[in-house]
């Protein structure tokens, strides 16, 4: 396990990550302060995210927490510190580091293990795929601070239906994790001490797929979920074109017609 951050008061680190089998797990860690996004924190990820869009030998990627809480959302006290501007560079801050997770090439699960509020919520919902502990509990829950959770709301109504995400953002109520399941939030809600478990069982199904496979399609899911449907499946079918012309498809079909596993190591 590596130490990739401290923070700049106390040498506390910030963030692990752990590489095995084609998976890189990552770990927000600072379990006292409820993991928050602070600056240090958002660089932190910034910097780790764009070395794995390069780094060829990770396929799929865990993002998890120390600690009670997944992630609290932005550090309040950083932000009610900030002048105006500066605000309005964390939030920018935030959104690229969210975009950059959305451009990786590999696939990224939440493993959500305690809450997560505010931009924590809108973590898990930027994550393409998210498995929590059934003790886990999600809200947006600025309103009741008389602040509106806007920049969540971006990802969290792309996760969740018009209606449920307008009562979650209205009311700022929690929801536990089956009902997060429910609502299309995570995938699936387990109990706690299976959560790593099944976590890494679902990387490991994705992380036996060709990588360049994952990163193409990845992308095409995210192109086309936005456009019109003609503009869609235009999309959609030019991917596919040059899906077919890699090596690792043809391995893959040839092995189903010869009735093997593909070898694709």
């Amino acid at each position: 396990m590596t130490n990739l951050a401290f923070d700049t008061t106390t040498e506390f680190p910030l963030l692990y990550r752990e590489d095995n089998g084609g998976i890189a797990k990552l770990t927000l860690n600072r379990p006292d302060q409820y993991n928050p996004l602070s600056q240090d924190m958002l660089s932190m990820l910034q910097n780790t995210f764009d070395e794995l869009a390069d780094d060829e030998t990770v396929k799929v990627i865990i993002l998890a927490a120390n600690g009670k809480a997944f992630c609290a959302g932005h550090d309040l006290k950083e932000v009610q510190a900030s002048e105006s501007k500066m605000v309005n560079e964390i939030l920018q801050q935030c959104n690229r580091m969210m975009l950059s997770m959305t451009r990786l090439p590999q696939p990224v699960i939440a493993q959500v293990q305690g809450i997560a509020t505010a931009a924590g919520c809108q973590l898990v919902a930027n994550c393409d795929l998210a498995v929590a502990s059934d003790k886990a509990k999600f809200a947006v829950s600025g309103i009741n601070l008389g602040l509106f959770c806007s920049t969540p709301s971006v990802a969290l109504s792309r996760n969740v239906s018009r209606k449920h995400s307008f009562e979650m953002l209205f009311t700022g109520e929690f929801i536990d994790a089956e009902t997060a399941v429910e609502k299309g939030l995570v995938n699936k809600a387990v109990k706690p001490n299976n959560l790593e478990a099944e976590t890494t069982a679902m990387a490991q199904k994705i992380a036996e797929k060709p990588r360049e496979v994952l990163a193409l399609g990845k992308q095409l899911f995210y192109q086309q979920i936005d456009q019109e449907v003609e503009s869609a499946y235009k999309s959609a079918s030019d991917t596919m074109t040059c899906n077919m012309t890699l090596s690792s498809t043809t391995e893959g079909i040839n092995a189903f017609i010869e009735k093997r596993k593909p070898n694709w190591s």
